[in-house]
């Protein structure tokens, strides 16, 4: 499959990054190889309403941004996807919230990246790929492939679960015993127990001396 063409140089980005040194570092270097920084902005609020009025060829966004520091940028990168598909989504952070970044790429044909800041050694292969993404390329880390297939492998290692095992585990993960789980689902405690034994052999949690396989499921669960 032959690489997407390569846009005009001169593109038109909009930055978030609550970091105001990387924000400024960043602005400068693109400006420095003719890019045209239409905002730099700080928190993923912002973000949303710079696209929206500026329309840029891509915005490079940081993961984790106020107020939570958690996962801001990665659902702005998704909500930019899906209301302005034409926007390229370059996501530039030290952080890989693989859960986020699965759902993201799930939903893009093309038009994304996720690179790692520590793991960019040349400016030119960094300008590179923002070219690329802008052409509706896909750009992606080595490690962040890595934690997305984990997390592809979690969901199978699920997927082998019946909807009522599912239903279980979910409880099971919120620390209820056997018997309050057949009390939440109006079975017997035996019928929970065949459940419990089937969710633990599927998962592959043999019986072991020093491992408790409810924790072990419920972390299961938790990570998937």
């Amino acid at each position: 499959m032959s690489a997407p063409p390569s846009p005009p140089a001169g593109l038109r980005i909009v930055i978030a990054e609550d970091a105001a040194i990387m924000r400024d570092g960043l602005t400068q270097t693109l400006a420095r190889r003719g890019h045209d920084v239409v905002a730099a902005v700080a928190d993923a609020e912002a973000l949303r309403q710079a696209v929206a009025v500026h329309r840029p060829d891509v915005a490079i966004i940081d993961v984790r941004m106020p107020p939570t520091h958690t996962d801001e940028g990665l659902r702005a990168a998704q909500s930019i996807h899906r209301d302005h598909p034409q926007v390229g989504v370059l996501v530039f952070s030290q952080y890989i919230e693989a859960q986020s970044a699965a759902e993201l790429f799930a939903g893009a044909a093309g038009g994304v990246g996720y690179l790692l800041k520590d793991r960019v050694a040349d400016v030119s292969d960094f300008i590179d790929a923002i070219s690329r993404v802008a052409a509706g390329g896909t750009v992606l880390d080595p490690e962040v492939v890595r934690q997305l297939l984990s997390v592809g492998r979690r969901a199978e290692a699920l997927a082998v679960l019946t909807p009522r095992e599912r239903e279980v585990l979910a409880l099971i993960a919120e620390g209820r015993s056997n018997t309050a789980i057949a009390g939440a689902f109006t079975i017997s405690p035996r019928v929970v127990e065949k459940h419990v034994a089937s969710i633990f052999d599927k998962l592959g949690l043999p019986p072991s001396r020093s491992d408790n396989r409810r924790v072990l499921a419920a972390i299961r669960y938790l990570e998937s």
